[in-house]
């Protein structure tokens, strides 16, 4: 029987990350060409991994990508396109569609990524989620203001985290906003606002079914932290615990319901302080960003970008199995720093397995086998951080690389 040739493997990347998942892919025989934006060029990719790496302009439309990648496919043959961050997710769907490539098309990959299609489907399968509405008819505006107390959350349908979300308290602000909106207020959704603890569950999805799911809790929720400055932190919880194990069904339920097939998501949900439900906020077919990855590898030894790049060099004959894994705890803390190199030399307990490298940042990975020694050393180590590194800037009304 003659030899197979590889896999291509066409990775779309406008923001610096995936290098894990490049590395994967050439360790299990993939061809792997990179796509990514002039500001990169110099970036930190793994080109020992990368068979050709080609660069578009910074602020390229879709149609420009479409084109350029279809220049490329007419000596090259592409098996998978995928795309390395949450902003390439809709043209990697197009050049799915266009070039007739297998994954995800434009209309699954709505349900991850835009805010409003994302809700409907939920509400529409029977999952809880904070009262919304399309950000269209005026009338029915009216009529959401009029029902549903505020304060209320404007939210950019195909943003991501919290970048661009604005609190609004009265409805003259809300007239204000679609005022200063324009012929741009179908892009926006308004949402009730709910007092709430923030939880993420980051998953595996391989042939429509959830094989790997870890539950986290956010610290402050990341909104907070973003618009009114705070320290970041998230923790694995106790999995036999009520919550992780509703969140798990919640997350499962919701990957059938938005259809997801194989690949990876990260999933936010909110337990409301009124009723101690959980309500679906958002979620994405990617890996969790904020060091997310790096707290489930800690606690369970699978790394996201890995088993990622595995599913999608898996066929009928070589099925993706999802490796043994270890059931400790991690959890993370991040502080924008006032030293550009903070020094983190006076942290030394065992438990911490990872610093944070970046430039005005300090942050710490801790991993432990028992959850609460976790909490209680981020809890101890976010009131040493206000002291020794904290730092806080206005939140950024569009995503940086």
């Amino acid at each position: 029987m003659p030899k197979m040739p590889p896999l291509t493997i066409l990775c779309l990347a406008s923001y610096e990350k995936g290098q894990e998942f490049i590395r994967e892919c050439k360790a299990q025989g993939g061809r792997v060409l990179l796509v990514t934006v002039e500001k990169l060029k110099d970036a930190g990719w793994p080109r020992e991994c990368i068979d050709e790496i080609f660069f578009m302009p910074d602020e390229a439309p879709r149609q420009d990508w479409i084109k350029g990648v279809s220049y490329l496919a007419r000596t090259r043959t592409f098996d998978r396109i995928v795309a390395l961050d949450e902003f390439d997710l809709e043209t990697a769907a197009a050049l799915r569609e266009h070039l007739r490539v297998p994954g995800m098309g434009e209309t699954t990959t709505r349900y991850f990524r835009d805010k409003l299609a994302m809700r409907v489907q939920a509400k529409d399968k029977g999952m809880r989620v904070p009262e919304f509405i399309h950000v269209l008819n005026h009338d029915r505006l009216r009529e959401f203001t009029e029902r549903v107390p505020p304060p209320w959350l404007m939210k950019p349908r195909s943003s991501a985290s919290a970048i661009g979300i604005k609190k609004i308290h009265r409805p003259d602000e809300l007239w204000q906003q679609l005022e200063m909106l324009g012929d741009e207020q179908s892009n926006f959704v308004l949402e009730q606002f709910v007092a709430g603890d923030i939880y993420h569950v980051d998953s595996i999805i391989s042939e429509r079914e959830v094989v790997f799911a870890e539950a986290h809790k956010y610290g402050q929720p990341p909104m907070a932290v973003m618009h009114e400055g705070g320290i970041y932190t998230t923790r694995t919880l106790p999995r036999n615990s009520a919550d992780a194990q509703a969140l798990r069904e919640r997350n499962r339920e919701l990957m059938r319901a938005l259809g997801m097939v194989c690949g990876v998501a990260h999933t936010e949900f909110i337990k409301a302080q009124a009723d101690g439900q959980f309500y679906f906020l958002e979620t994405a077919a990617r890996v969790g960003g904020g060091y997310i990855s790096n707290v489930v590898q800690a606690a369970t030894g699978i790394n996201l970008w890995a088993e990622w790049a595995k599913i999608e060099l898996a066929d009928d004959d070589h099925p993706y199995t999802l490796p043994e894994f270890r059931q400790d705890y991690a959890g993370v803390i991040i502080s924008l720093a006032r030293q550009e190199q903070p020094d983190l030399s006076p942290y030394q307990d065992p438990e911490i397995v990872a610093h944070v490298t970046k430039h005005h940042h300090a942050g710490l990975v801790v991993a432990s086998p028992d959850p609460e020694r976790v909490r209680s050393l981020l809890e101890a180590y976010t009131e040493r951080f206000y002291t020794d590194f904290y730092a806080s800037l206005p939140p950024p009304d569009k995503p940086t690389a």
